[in-house]
C-alpha cells in the first residue's frame, strides 16, 4: 500500500468539496496534483502541493486555496496538524497510530510488502546483455545484465507483465570471423600445429574447447572440406557451443531470460524485406545520399546513393541507411524488425539495456519504433557505463582464459553472484563504476553490501535469540502484527517505521523512472536506520529490542525488527541478492 497515493485520494475528495462548496471553481484538472515527503522532515509526514498547481486555472492566490485545503485535511483522521507554509504548501503531520498501522501492514504482507498493481499487467519486454556469441561475457556485460534483471524485477513487483529477452546477433561478419577461429581450433585439435593466431580472428582459449567439442562430434570430416562447406557448419556449432557457455555465466549470476531471439532466423523469414514494404507504404524511404559526417565515419555511411530511412521525421538528427548500395542491408536494417517483432508478439513498451559505445544508437532506434508502430509503441533504452575493475586499487587487465579481458565468470567464482548483483546498482546505470575486488568483500559500513546485508543477519539473530528467551511469543510477521504497536514510541523507532512505510512509493517510483539503483540506495538507507537504533540500544539499555521484564514491548520492538528484515528481504529479492541469516 503506497500510503501516498492513498492520501493523493483523499486531498482530491476533499479539493472536490472545495469546489461542492463553492470555494473553488468545477471541472478543475487534478492530475498535477502531488503528495510527496517534505524537502525538510521536520516539517510534516507529507506536502502537497496543490494550491500551487490550482492557483491559476481557478483564478486565485495559492494560499486562498491552501488555507481552507488544510482546514479540511486537520480534520482527516490520522492526520495530527495540517499547516500551510511558504506560497502555498501544505504539509501534513499524522499520528503515530497511523505509523503502528504501517508497520501492521508489512507484516501482514510479508516480503510481499511494495507489490502492486502499477502496471496493471501491461506487456513489457526488457531486452539485455545481448552479447555477440562470439566469447564469453566479460566483467562489462555484468553492469547490462544485473541492471536488466533487476529492472525486469522491479516491474514485475509492480504489475507489469515482463518478458525477459536475449537478442543473439548470430548474423553478419562477426559470426563469420567466429567460425574462421573455431574451425583453426578445431584443426589444432586434430593436432595440427596452427603457430600464432592470425590478425582478426579470435584468439582467446576459450575457442579451444570448441574446437575440441567439434573434433569430437565430426572427427576430421570438414579438414580438408573447402570453407563454403564447412563455414556455415562451424558457425552454427560455435554459436550453440558459446551460448551455452554464455547461458551458464547468465545463470550463475542468476539470471535466466526467458527468449533467446535469434537475428539470423529473423532475416531468414524475410522480416527485414518486411520491414522495407512497410516503410515503402508509408513513404519513409528514398535513395539518397548522405552528408559526409563530421569527425569519425560510421560503418554505415557510404558517399554512394542508399536506401533511407526517413528518421528524422520521427526525431533523429538524419536520416538513416537500412541498405547498402551493394543491396546488403545495413545492422540498423534488422534491428528495426526485430524491434517490430517484438511488438507484434504483444508487448506495447520495450525497453533496452545497452552498453554506453551505443549512445549514438539510441535515437535512431526509437524513431525506427516510432515509424514502424505509428506511435503505438515505445522504446526505452538504458545505456550502462563502463566497469573499472580493480583490485585493492589498482586496475586488473588481463584474464587467464580470455587473454584480454576479464570474464564475468572470473568475477563471480571471486566474490560470489550476490556481492556483484549488488554492487553493480550501487550506481545510477549511466554513471561509471569502479568495482574492487577486495573493497566488496570488506566487513565494514563503507561496503554497501555488507553494511545490508548485515542489518538482515542481525535481525534474525535478535529472532532467534528472542525465540530462546521469550518461547510464549510468535514470532511470524502476522502474529506479531496482532501486538500492541503503540507502545513503539521512540524518535528512531517511529522514523524507521517511516522509512519501511516509504517501501512501495520506492518501488513505484524507480519502476515508473526505470531505476533500479534506486533500490540499493534505499535499503541502504533502512539498514543505516536499523543500525542507528542497535547503537542507540547499546547506549541505552531501554531502547533494546529484547526487555525480560517487559514481553509487550519487546514483542512490539520484535514486531519492528520483522519489519525491517522483511523489507529488506523483499528488497533483495527484487535486486536478485540472496539475503543471508548470519554473517560468515
Amino acid at each position: 500500500m503506497n500510503f501516498y497515493t492513498e492520501f493523493r485520494a483523499r486531498i482530491l475528495t476533499e479539493l472536490e468539496g472545495l469546489a461542492a462548496a463553492g470555494t473553488l471553481p468545477g471541472g478543475l484538472d487534478l492530475a498535477n496534483v502531488k503528495v510527496e515527503p517534505p524537502r525538510d522532515p521536520s516539517h510534516g509526514d507529507l506536502a502537497t502541493n496543490a494550491a500551487m498547481v490550482l492557483a491559476k486555472p481557478a483564478g486565485l492566490k495559492p494560499r486562498a486555496i491552501a488555507e481552507p485545503l488544510a482546514e479540511r485535511l486537520q480534520a482527516l483522521d490520522d492526520v495530527v496538524s495540517a499547516e500551510v507554509a511558504g506560497p502555498g504548501f501544505v504539509n501534513l503531520r499524522l499520528h503515530d497510530g497511523f505509523w503502528a498501522g504501517m508497520l501492521r501492514a508489512v507484516l501482514e504482507a510479508g516480503t510481499g510488502w511494495g507489490a502492486s498493481d502499477l502496471g496493471q499487467g501491461r506487456a513489457v519486454n526488457v531486452e539485455y546483455v545481448s552479447a555477440n556469441p562470439t566469447g564469453p561475457l566479460t566483467v562489462g556485460h555484468a553492469r547490462g545484465a544485473v541492471v536488466g534483471d533487476a529492472l525486469a524485477g522491479l516491474l514485475a513487483k509492480t504489475g507489469f507483465a515482463v518478458t525477459r529477452e536475449y537478442y543473439v546477433n548470430d548474423a553478419g561478419a562477426q559470426v563469420d570471423t567466429l567460425a574462421r577461429s573455431a574451425f583453426l581450433r578445431y584443426r589444432e585439435a586434430l593436432g595440427e600445429d596452427i603457430g600464432e593466431i592470425p590478425e582478426g580472428l579470435y584468439p582467446g582459449a576459450y575457442l579451444k574447447d570448441v574446437g575440441q567439442a567439434l573434433a569430437a562430434r565430426d572427427g576430421a570430416r570438414w579438414l580438408n572440406a573447402p570453407e563454403r562447406e564447412w563455414l556455415p557448419e562451424v558457425r552454427g556449432f560455435a554459436i550453440e557451443q558459446l551460448m551455452a557457455l554464455v547461458r551458464e555465466d547468465l545463470a550463475a549470476l542468476g539470471v535466466r531470460q526467458e527468449v533467446f531471439a535469434s537475428e539470423r532466423a529473423l532475416v531468414q523469414t524475410g522480416a527485414v524485406e518486411e520491414v522495407l514494404d512497410h516503410l515503402e507504404q508509408r513513404d519513409l524511404i528514398y535513395t539518397g545520399v548522405l552528408e559526409p559526417p563530421k569527425g569519425k565515419k560510421p560503418e554505415d555511411w557510404e558517399e554512394r546513393p542508399q536506401t533511407l530511412f526517413k528518421a528524422t521525421e520521427f526525431g533523429d538528427d538524419v536520416d538513416r541507411p537500412i541498405r547498402k548500395s551493394d543491396g546488403s542491408w545495413t545492422y540498423f536494417a534488422a534491428d528495426m524488425a526485430y524491434h517490430l517483432d517484438k511488438v507484434r508478439r504483444g508487448h506495447g513498451t520495450l525497453v533496452d539495456v545497452w552498453g554506453a559505445d551505443h549512445g549514438g544508437y539510441v535515437k535512431r532506434m526509437q524513431a525506427a519504433v516510432k515509424a514502424l508502430t505509428d506511435g503505438k509503441a515505445e522504446l526505452h533504452v538504458l545505456l550502462c557505463q563502463l566497469v573499472k575493475l580493480q583490485r585493492g586499487g589498482e586496475p586488473v587487465k588481463m584474464s587467464k582464459r580470455a587473454g584480454t579481458f576479464v570474464t564475468l565468470r572470473e568475477v563471480i567464482d571471486e566474490v560470489g553472484k550476490d556481492v556483484v548483483r549488488f554492487i553493480m546498482l550501487t550506481r545510477k546505470n549511466d554513471a561509471p563504476l569502479d568495482f574492487d575486488l577486495e573493497k566488496v568483500l570488506e566487513q565494514s559500513k563503507d561496503n554497501p553490501v555488507f553494511y545490508v546485508q548485515y542489518a538482515h543477519a542481525r535481525c534474525h539473530s535478535v529472532l532467534r535469540h528472542a525465540g530462546s528467551e521469550f518461547p510464549d511469543i510468535a514470532l511470524d510477521g502476522k502474529s506479531l502484527a496482532a501486538g500492541d504497536l503503540s507502545r513503539l514510541t521512540d524518535s528512531d523507532e517511529i522514523g524507521l517505521i517511516k522509512l519501511l512505510a516509504g517501501w512501495p512509493r520506492c518501488l513505484e517510483g524507480a519502476a515508473e523512472a526505470y531505476e533500479p539503483h534506486r533500490l540499493a540506495f534505499y535499503l541502504h538507507d533502512v539498514a543505516a536506520a536499523f543500525h542507528g537504533l542497535w547503537t542507540k540500544g547499546k547506549d541505552d539499555a531501554s531502547l533494546r529490542f529484547l526487555l525480560p521484564d517487559q514481553p509487550e514491548l519487546t514483542r512490539a520492538r520484535l514486531a519492528l525488527l520483522r519489519g525491517v528484515q522483511l523489507t529488506i528481504q523483499s528488497g533483495l529479492e527484487v535486486m536478485g541478492v540472496e539475503p543471508v541469516e548470519e554473517m560468515r
